[in-house]
C-alpha cells in the first residue's frame, strides 16, 4: 500500500465533449488540485462534488478560463486547448452560471439575454428583434417569464433559469451550475431541477455542484467526488447511495445528532409580540427561553427573511415590540439591538457579513474590538487574540491569514458566527446558518449552535430547510403568507408532517 487513495472510475462510453487529465494548480505553494482527471459526456448530468476547500471551484475556474493550471491538459472535443481564457472557454462553448447571480438588475429580461447581441436595424437596436429573441430563448427551455420584465423584479429561480437561457443561446453546451437550487424553497427548486433535466435531454453536458445530498442524488446521472484536491471516486449514481457519497466526500462517517441539552431556564431571553411589516410579516409573535432555539420555518423568501433586518435594526416594522432578557429593544437602531444583547447573524455572509478584503483574524475579532471601543491594535497582538476563535470554531486556510474572502464557503461561515457568538449575547437571531456550507461544516456548525443554547443564550434560527429544524430546534414556528400558522414542539412532530404544514398539505 502506498497510502494513495483508490480511483474508482466508470461512465457512459460516448464521446467526452471535454476531458481533463492530470490537472493540477497550486496557490502560494499550498496544492488546490492534484493531477485531477475528469469525462464530461453530451446529455449527462455530471455532479461534481467534495468539501469545501476540495478544489471544486478551482477546477471550475480553469475549466471556464479564469485560472491556467500548472500542469495537465484540457481536452475540448478532442483538441487540447492550452492557455485557455475566459473567452476561449466561451468560444467553445463552456458557460458557468456561479452562485452569486450575474444579471444587470435594472435591465430587462430580454437585454439581459441578449447583452452583448443586440440586433440592429441600421444604427438602432431593433427592440422587436430582442424581445422575439429572447422568447424563442426562454421557450425553447420551456421557461414561462415575461420577457419584458426588470431581472431585479425576478425571484431567485427565475434569475437562474434567465441566465441558463442566457448561456445557451450564447451557445453553451458544457454548462456547469454551482448550487444552483440554494436558498430557494422546495417549488422553485424543483423547477430548477426540471430545468436541468431539459438541459440534459437537449444535449448540454451539465456540471452541477451541490451540496444538498438527496437533490444530487435524484437529478445527477454521474458524480465525480473531490477531496483534498484529488478525485477519490467516479462513479454512475446507481453505484452510489447517500451515506457512501458522504463518505467519499469526507473520508470518514458523519453523523450530526440531536445531543442531550441543558433544559432552557424558566426566563425570556428574546421576546417578539404583534410584530407587523407590509404584507412580508403580519402580527408575528414568538418568546424564546434563555438556553432554547426555537426556529421559525417557512418557504423561501417568507417572513423569516425579513426577521434579520427588523429584528437588527436595519428596518423599522409597521408595529411591534422587542424585549431581550425582559429589558425593552426599540425597533430601527443597530446600535440599540447591540446594546440590549442581541446578536443577528446574516445568511448573506460576503454582503453584509464579513469584509471579504480583511483578512480572516481582523474579521473574527471586528465585533469584539467595536464593542471594546479598540481603534488601533498590533498585528500580531491580533494573531494571538484570534487564535481561540479560529481554534474553537475550527477555522481552516490553506495560507497564515489570508482575506476571508479567499476562503471556503464553511469557513467564511465559521468566522461570520465566531465574529458574533463570543460577544457575551443574551440572544441570538441565526439567519440559515448553514446555508452553502458542506456537510461536515454543517455537523461543526450545529454543534457551535447547540453549545450556545447550552451556554443559556436563547436562539431564534430562521430555516427554510426542516432538516436542520429538527436537528437543533426545541419549538418551531411554521409561517406561510407572513402570518404564523402553527407552532409544535420537534418530538412531537415528524419531519414529513413538518413539512406538509409548513407547504400547506399533507404528508404522503
Amino acid at each position: 500500500m502506498t497510502g494513495k487513495t483508490a480511483v474508482v472510475t466508470d461512465g457512459p462510453s460516448a464521446a467526452a465533449v471535454l476531458r481533463v487529465r492530470g490537472v493540477t494548480k497550486s496557490f502560494g505553494g499550498a496544492a488546490a488540485l492534484k493531477g485531477v482527471d475528469l469525462d464530461l459526456h453530451p446529455g449527462e448530468i455530471h455532479a461534481l462534488m467534495g468539501m469545501n476547500g476540495a478544489g471544486k471551484s478551482t477546477l471550475v475556474q480553469i475549466l471556464s478560463g479564469v485560472h491556467q493550471a500548472d500542469g495537465g491538459t484540457v481536452e475540448v472535443d478532442g483538441r487540447i486547448q492550452s492557455q485557455l481564457t475566459v473567452r476561449r472557454a466561451r468560444r467553445l462553448g463552456i458557460a458557468c452560471v456561479p452562485q452569486r447571480r450575474e444579471l444587470a438588475t435594472g435591465l430587462t429580461v430580454a437585454e439581459n439575454i441578449m447583452l452583448g447581441d443586440l440586433p440592429t436595424r441600421g444604427r438602432a437596436v431593433n427592440w422587436k428583434a430582442v424581445r422575439q429573441d429572447a422568447q424563442q430563448a426562454l421557450s425553447g427551455l420551456g421557461i414561462d417569464i415575461d420577457v419584458r420584465r426588470v431581472a431585479a423584479s425576478l425571484t431567485v429561480a427565475e434569475q437562474t433559469m434567465v441566465e441558463v437561457a442566457r448561456e445557451v443561446r450564447r451557445g453553451g453546451r458544457i454548462l456547469i451550475l454551482d448550487e444552483p437550487t440554494a436558498c430557494l424553497g422546495a417549488k422553485d427548486a424543483d423547477r430548477i431541477r426540471a430545468l436541468v433535466r431539459t438541459l440534459r435531454d437537449e444535449g448540454v453536458a451539465v456540471v452541477y455542484i451541490s451540496h444538498y445530498i438527496d437533490e444530487v442524488m435524484t437529478v445527477a446521472d454521474r458524480f465525480t467526488v473531490l477531496r483534498d484536491g484529488a478525485v477519490v471516486r467516479t462513479a454512475p449514481a446507481a453505484e452510489l447511495d447517500p451515506a457512501s457519497l458522504v463518505r467519499a466526500m469526507v473520508g470518514r462517517d458523519v453523523v450530526s445528532r440531536r445531543p442531550e441539552r441543558p433544559a432552557p431556564r424558566e426566563e425570556a431571553g428574546l421576546t417578539v409580540r404583534s410584530l407587523s411589516h407590509g404584507q412580508a410579516i403580519r402580527d408575528f409573535a414568538v418568546e424564546v427561553r434563555k438556553g432554547e432555539i426555537v426556529a421559525v420555518l417557512g418557504p423561501a423568501g417568507d417572513a423569516q427573511s425579513r426577521l434579520f433586518d427588523l429584528l437588527s435594526g436595519r428596518r423599522h416594522p409597521d408595529s411591534g415590540e422587542l424585549r431581550v432578557g425582559g429589558r425593552p429593544v426599540p425597533f430601527g437602531r443597530v446600535r440599540a439591538s447591540l446594546a440590549g444583547g442581541l446578536r443577528c447573524v446574516t445568511g448573506d455572509r460576503r454582503t453584509l457579513g464579513l469584509v471579504p478584503g480583511l483578512s480572516v483574524d481582523e474579521n473574527l475579532m471586528l465585533a469584539s474590538d467595536r464593542f471594546a471601543r479598540r481603534r488601533l491594535h498590533r498585528r500580531g497582538q491580533l494573531t494571538h487574540r484570534a487564535a481561540s476563535l479560529r481554534s474553537g470554531y475550527g477555522v481552516v486556510a490553506l495560507t497564515g491569514n489570508p482575506p476571508v474572502g479567499t476562503l471556503s464557503g464553511g469557513n467564511q461561515q465559521k468566522v461570520l458566527l465566531g465574529k458574533w457568538l463570543e460577544t457575551e449575547p443574551v440572544a441570538c437571531f441565526l439567519e440559515d446558518p448553514t446555508n452553502g456550507v458542506d456537510v461536515a461544516a454543517m455537523a461543526d456548525i450545529h454543534r457551535l449552535i447547540d453549545d450556545l443554547a447550552a451556554r443559556g443564550v436563547a436562539v431564534l434560527l430562521a430555516s427554510s430547510s426542516a432538516e436542520e429544524v429538527m436537528r437543533l430546534a426545541d419549538r418551531v414556528v411554521v409561517v406561510s403568507a407572513g402570518c404564523t400558522v402553527a407552532e409544535h414542539d420537534v418530538t412531537a412532530i415528524t419531519r414529513d408532517e413538518l413539512v406538509a404544514t409548513a407547504l400547506g398539505g399533507q404528508p404522503q
